[in-house]
């Protein structure tokens, strides 16, 4: 944690060709998560990892995982993972027909999130908010790396920043989406907690990860 602000890898944007170093230098510069990007090809247009690899990372890992799935009924996938209370576990409020149910289910072997899409409303979370440790705002549409920021998210941000707080609730507030040096002060203002790092922040083509985590928290310190 960097000033109460928690940094995740996402693991999709990695270079997996030296996955293996790139995992030992996040834990040398202290990152909180790594963030694992499961997405089914349906509700997502695109196919990431599963959970034997997922697995495979988390043994060669210390850092604690922050599952985003982005799949249809995620709760078929829910038992192929083994989850801890350190970690994050989040599925889409667009993808569970029983939303409530699944929350709960979650609830009792690690934090529980639950993700919305750009286009989706904060009226959809009404009547489960108070289950929830953490709600995750998608700034781009689910799927592919690399997708340009959706700026009505940051207000929407905001808006959920201002519920929580009305409601006396303590759950925390992911922001995943075109998360970078640059977007990172007005993500951080509306309310963000928790930022999923990707290929534009953290796992980038003309730094390291030391360098960009450097320019990161430089950005972080612009705002607090």
């Amino acid at each position: 944690m960097y000033k109460n602000i928690e940094l995740s890898a996402s693991l999709m944007c990695a270079n997996w060709l030296s996955l293996k170093d790139q995992i030992l230098s996040l834990e040398e510069n202290d990152i909180d998560y790594m963030h694992y990007d499961i997405a089914d090809g349906i509700y997502a247009p695109d196919f990431t990892m599963g959970s034997s690899i997922i697995n495979t990372v988390k043994e060669n890992t210390k850092l604690p995982g922050h599952y985003h799935l982005m799949v249809e009924e995620p709760m078929r996938l829910f038992e192929n993972f083994d989850l801890n209370k350190n970690e994050i576990f989040t599925i889409h409020q667009e993808t569970s027909k029983n939303l409530h149910r699944d929350l709960i289910n979650i609830k009792n072997k690690s934090k529980v999130a639950c993700a919305i899409s750009p286009a989706t409303p904060l009226e959809n979370l009404e009547y489960v908010i108070e289950e929830l440790d953490n709600v995750l705002v998608l700034s781009v549409n689910p799927g592919f790396k690399s997708q340009r920021l959706i700026p009505q998210t940051i207000r929407k941000i905001e808006k959920l920043k201002n519920l929580i707080e009305k409601m006396g609730l303590n759950i925390t507030i992911t922001a995943d989406g075109n998360i970078n040096k640059s977007t990172i002060p007005d993500f951080i203002k509306a309310g963000a907690n928790i930022l999923v790092l990707g290929s534009s922040g953290l796992f980038r083509k003309d730094a390291t990860i030391k360098k960009s985590l450097e320019e990161i928290k430089e950005s972080i310190d612009k705002v607090l």
